[in-house]
C-alpha cells in the first residue's frame, strides 16, 4: 500500500523531524521502501550538517550527509533559525514558492511505498511575503500528519491548526502527540482532552531520553499498517 504524507506541526520545536525520522525507521523495519524530504530548512550550518534536521533525516534513511544528498533532501537552506521568509531576507534571498511546489509534487511521485515531506515550523509559518506553509500543504495535495505536544496550551494550538487545515479542505490523517519535556500536563490527559474534540486518530508518543531515540518508536507503526 502506497502512502504519502505531509508532516506539519502546531509550532516550531514540537518534534516534526523526530517523528519523521521515526516513521522512516519503522517503515524500513517493516521492509517498506521509503523516501523523506525536508525541502526548506532554517538554522542550517553547512559546517555541521549532521546536527541539522536534514542530517537527522538522512541518518534515518541510512544516507551520508554528502553535498548531493543534502541538496536533494533540502534544496532551500538558510542559516538563521527563523521563519523561512525572515531567514531568507537576512541572506538577501527568497523561497521560490512555485519552484517549491513543483519540487514537492515531484517528490510525491517517487515509486517508494512511503513518501514523507516534512514542513518547516508550524502550519502558518511564512515562506515568503504572500505564502505560508498552509499554502504549500494545499498545493502538494497530500494528507497531513499533525504533530503537537503535551505542553500547557497545546489544546488551543492543536484545535487552531486543525481548524485552518479543515477550512482549506486539507485531509488530516492523524494527530501525533509528541510528549513535551517537563510538561505539567500528562500525555494521557492531553490525548483524552483532544479526543473530546475530534474523531481523528490520535497517537501518543512518549518522551524519549535522547534525540537519537527516533530509532525505536513503535507507537507509530499503526500509521503504516
Amino acid at each position: 500500500m502506497n502512502q504519502r504524507f505531509f508532516v506539519t506541526a502546531t509550532g516550531t520545536g514540537i518534534g516534526k523531524s523526530f517523528i519523521t525520522a521515526a516513521l522512516v525507521r519503522q517503515a524500513k523495519g517493516m521492509w517498506r521502501s521509503v523516501s523523506a524530504f525536508k525541502p526548506v530548512v532554517t538554522g542550517f550550518d553547512p559546517e555541521t550538517p549532521d546536527d541539522s534536521d536534514t542530517g537527522l533525516l538522512l541518518r534515518s534513511l541510512e544516507q551520508d550527509s554528502t553535498p548531493e544528498n543534502i541538496d536533494r533532501m533540502s534544496p532551500w537552506r538558510f542559516k538563521a533559525a527563523l521563519a523561512p521568509a525572515m531567514a531568507a531576507l537576512q541572506e538577501l534571498r527568497e523561497v521560490d514558492f512555485e519552484a517549491l511546489v513543483v519540487h514537492s509534487r515531484g517528490a510525491m511521485l517517487a515509486p517508494d511505498e512511503l513518501i514523507l515531506i516534512e514542513g518547516v515550523g508550524g502550519v502558518m509559518v511564512p515562506l515568503d511575503e504572500t505564502h505560508t506553509v498552509l499554502d504549500w500543504i494545499e498545493r502538494v495535495e497530500a494528507p497531513v500528519l499533525l504533530v503537537t505536544g503535551s505542553y500547557l496550551g497545546t489544546i488551543s494550538h492543536t484545535l487552531t491548526a486543525m481548524a485552518v487545515l479543515q477550512q482549506r479542505h486539507i485531509p488530516i490523517h492523524a494527530i501525533i502527540i509528541n510528549e513535551s519535556e517537563e510538561s505539567p500536563v500528562s500525555l494521557q490527559d492531553t490525548r483524552d482532552e483532544l479526543s473530546r474534540w475530534t474523531r481523528l486518530p490520535i497517537i501518543p508518543v512518549t518522551r524519549r531520553k535522547s534525540g537519537e531515540d527516533w530509532q525505536d518508536v513503535k507507537e507509530l507503526r499503526s500509521l503504516l499498517a
